[in-house]
């Protein structure tokens, strides 16, 4: 598909319907944010509250810091994550800020049983690593998972190295895909998505203005708001890691350079592009 189709269709399955209320656009819950580590999550939830879900929704570890409310976005909910299941939740994102203590893994083990589509980020991913029980409870999954391994994450994924990773992408993207029985993410200078029957595309938008802490959470919390608005994992995996990149793009030419773009920034740039009218002139993907 031309990446002017992909756009136009990705646009009008979250398009707005005149007579549709929050709760038609989908309910991203996204559990991490553990103290120390809350900006991950809160990139994650702005990006997601931009990218138009309906329902934003952290799901902590512990309030005990008293971060309740993101002063800059209220309309992003703050809840312990023991309190969810009184809520619809279309879409999880797991693994922003949410740290690797026994906690972390207990809640995720609960949570990897699902019904509703997860995103694995982060911490998420380190937990997979780490216990291969939850491995293989991730590889059992009926519903959707997608993973963002970034190169340091996918080798410990696959008990390998970073640079065993990005010697050889391709192999990896799709051996992630196999082992986990996810869509995967493979971030980096064209960023590879793999499925799990077997197709892999690369990402050609985006430069080294990424390559700054927090620009991952943005990426995840985009793709788990288009998740929770009705697009496949895979149309929000593609149309993300696009728009995501292009973002970057935008904003290096608007301010002359790549130094200095925050991860933050990125957020208002990637709600323009979905607002635009496509086609965008640059082709986004090679097969």
């Amino acid at each position: 598909m031309s990446r002017s189709a992909e756009n136009n269709r990705v646009v009008s399955l979250i398009q707005r319907d005149p007579e549709s209320n929050k709760a038609a656009h989908g309910t991203l819950a996204i559990l991490g944010g553990s103290p120390g580590m809350v900006g991950a999550a809160v990139l994650s939830a702005r990006c997601a509250l931009y990218s138009g879900a309906g329902r934003i929704v952290v799901a902590r570890l512990s309030l005990a810091d008293g971060f309740v409310v993101d002063a800059l976005q209220p309309e992003i909910m703050v809840i312990d994550v023991r309190s969810h299941a009184s809520r619809p939740i279309t879409t999880w994102l797991m693994g922003p800020g949410l740290g690797t203590s026994d906690e972390a893994l207990e809640i995720l083990q609960g949570l990897m049983s699902c019904n509703s589509p997860i995103v694995l980020d982060a911490d998420a991913l380190n937990l997979v690593a780490q216990d291969p029980a939850l491995a293989r409870q991730c590889a059992r999954r009926r519903a959707p998972t997608v993973i963002t391994p970034h190169p340091g994450e996918a080798g410990r994924l696959l008990n390998s190295s970073a640079q065993h990773v990005q010697a050889n992408r391709v192999s990896t993207a799709m051996q992630l895909s196999q082992q986990l029985n996810a869509i995967t993410v493979l971030k980096g200078h064209h960023t590879l998505i793999a499925s799990t029957d077997g197709m892999l595309h690369e990402n050609v938008t985006g430069n080294a203005a990424l390559a700054s802490g927090g620009t991952g959470d943005v990426l995840a919390g985009l793709i788990g708001a288009l998740i929770a608005q009705g697009c496949s994992p895979m149309q929000a995996a593609l149309t993300g890691t696009r728009l995501h990149g292009e973002a970057a793009e935008h904003l290096t030419t608007r301010l002359g350079g790549m130094i200095g773009i925050t991860a933050g920034e990125l957020i208002p740039e990637i709600r323009r592009l979905l607002n635009q009218a496509p086609p965008i002139s640059q082709p986004g993907f090679e097969h």
